[in-house]
């Protein structure tokens, strides 16, 4: 319950709130215990009495007692949704931004199926907990407490037995919930996998219709469905004996209550108003323990719940900024990656790079070439820090950049990634995502060095066109573009360009690079790229093989000198021109 009790940490903010739903609620468990003591003052003094202005007088206080605690519980009730919506926006907020500090690294670990069921589901549990809280895990002890002192109040010696009901049904509850509490939590793993599974086959819906894939996507949907389905049934056959258990205690607390009491009232020790009492106070203990009963599951889904969520909150990022950040010395970018070794998920992995060794000069043009799994996306997801090496260091203008400032760092640079990402926003604000200040003729411009200004203009409503999710109403060509422009009006000092123009057509992808030639003179940039005509201008070209670097020169030095170079050259244009400046680029 450890994190159950962290979470209502999020409750500080509403003190004043709480305490006007806690005073509500005080007000109605008042009330309510005080009608059970107004049902045996109208027996004996009014029905044994045959007093009928009795019965009427009293019958009027319980008609205005019992409206004040309907006013009390309905005002209660709103202030606990009220708190919990709050609450629940505020763990949403906060994992929401959590997960916005959180590394690569992290991120391939949590998976997004999983954060996606943290964010929804598990705050959902926790957000029902809040509200519970404030009702139902508050009401029952004062209602518990209360019942107690008018119980001994009315008859002592009939009161002690309920020192043997009440701590046996606590018991018992406490026993199912430390049982039900593990069962919860596998069952909101599996709903992980669930969520993983929708959300991979929601995002890649068409790939799977090309490939005709339906019945075997449905197939692992009801596998994963299934297994939810099962340990959710687990969970509710373990809780099925509670309320049976809570209902036998109860009605062996009255069956005794009406055999003890009744031989007390034969012997004149206790009037029938006190058994009806006596009696209606014991559905007051029990009332709120079979309540209790039947949030056992609630309680033991909130807390694994809870547990979730404060896994992700104590997470602390696997890249994050140095206590004390070097600044990073004003000049060109001068990049440099000295032996450097990493490979993903810790020392269980491979190696994906190995001893590399990368001289990038400020204003130079490299291209890296490579076969697919070559490394040469994780080399270029190095340089910004989006990974740290495991050895070795990347350096910018002499500077770690472990030592310096993360913003600085990955504010030197521009990256166009291998999968475009777009944002359901309009063109415009897409373009200057990197840059919400930048001015609508910096937008045009950038949007005319990507090649991307026509076909934006042919569009309805040009650059206020609102995106579908993920830019799916445009083409993978059109979104490498505008990926491009995002990053060029950007203006950063390294572009990294990574295998950015693959959808784009060769005549369009020429155009583009010349523009960049022209419009980041000066400006250092890094180019991955799968054709071979991508790189040929390349002021040096990196060939990687197998996380290493096999070659590294110019176009011409690689022909004369690298054979992995040639084949790949051979195989993609042929064997023309193999002097280097006359091939499509």
């Amino acid at each position: 319950m450890k994190s159950l009790v962290r979470i209502l940490r999020y409750l500080k903010p509403y003190r004043l709130i709480i305490t006007g739903s806690l005073l509500a609620l005080a007000v109605s468990i008042v009330c309510d215990l005080a009608l059970p003591r107004l049902i045996q003052t109208i027996i004996d003094q009014g029905i044994n009495a045959r007093d009928l202005a009795a019965i009427l007088r009293i019958s009027g206080i319980m008609i205005g007692i019992t409206a004040v605690s309907a006013v009390g519980a309905v005002l209660n009730m709103s202030l606990a949704i009220r708190i919990s919506q709050h609450v629940g926006a505020d763990i949403r907020r906060d994992l929401f931004a959590k997960i916005q500090t959180l590394s690569y690294s992290d991120l391939d670990r949590l998976q997004t199926g999983n954060l996606i069921t943290r964010l929804t589901s598990d705050n959902a549990q926790v957000t029902q907990f809040v509200m519970q809280t404030m009702r139902l895990f508050v009401r029952a002890p004062l209602m518990l407490v209360g019942s107690v002192i008018l119980l001994i109040m009315t008859n002592w010696q009939l009161a002690l037995l309920m020192l043997i009901v009440v701590p046996t049904a606590v018991c018992i509850l406490v026993i199912y919930a430390r049982k039900a509490q593990p069962q919860f939590l596998k069952v909101q793993q599996r709903m992980d996998r669930l969520n993983t599974l929708m959300q991979e086959n929601i995002s890649g819906v068409r790939l799977v219709k090309a490939f005709a894939r339906e019945t075997f996507e449905n197939g692992r949907f009801d596998a994963a469905n299934s297994g939810v389905m099962t340990q959710a049934t687990r969970v509710g056959r373990l809780l099925a004996l509670i309320m049976p258990l809570m209902r036998l205690l109860v009605n062996l607390a009255i069956l005794v209550v009406i055999w003890y009491g009744g031989s007390l009232a034969i012997g004149g020790h206790l009037t029938l108003g006190q058994i009806v009492a006596f009696n209606n106070y014991i559905w007051s203990i029990m009332m709120p323990i079979n309540l209790l009963g039947m949030a056992v599951g609630s309680i033991s889904a909130a807390d694994a719940s809870a547990q979730r969520i404060l896994e992700v909150l104590d997470t602390q990022p696997a890249i994050a900024n140095p206590p004390a950040p070097v600044v990073i010395p004003e000049a060109p970018a001068h990049v440099v990656l000295e032996d450097v070794s990493f490979r993903y998920d810790g020392a269980e992995q491979p190696d994906v790079l190995s001893g590399i060794d990368l001289d990038i000069q400020p204003g130079e043009t490299v291209a890296i070439l490579g076969a697919t799994g070559s490394g040469k996306s994780t080399l270029v997801n190095l340089l910004p820090r989006y990974y740290d090496v495991d050895s070795g260091r990347v350096a910018i203008n002499g500077i770690d950049v472990r030592d310096a400032d993360l913003d600085a760092v990955r504010g030197s640079y521009g990256i166009v990634p291998q999968d475009t990402i777009l944002f359901s926003l309009s063109i415009r604000d897409n373009i200057r995502y990197g840059r919400p200040d930048a001015l609508d003729e910096e937008v045009i411009a950038a949007a005319q060095v990507a090649q991307a200004h026509d076909f934006i203009m042919d569009l309805p409503n040009g650059y206020d066109t609102l995106l579908s999710e993920r830019g799916v109403n445009l083409s993978g060509g059109q979104k490498q573009r505008l990926a491009i422009a995002r990053a060029v009006l950007m203006r950063p000092e390294v572009l990294l360009l990574d295998d950015c123009i693959s959808a784009v057509d060769l005549e369009t992808a020429s155009k583009i690079l010349d523009n960049l030639d022209e419009t980041l003179q000066g400006r250092t940039r890094v180019v991955v790229a799968q054709r071979i005509s991508t790189a040929l201008n390349a002021d040096r070209i990196v060939v990687m093989d197998n996380g290493r670097i096999a070659a590294s020169g110019t176009h011409s030095d690689l022909m004369a000198e690298s054979e992995l170079y040639r084949e790949i050259y051979h195989s993609q244009l042929g064997t023309e021109d193999e002097g280097g400046n006359g091939g499509e680029r």
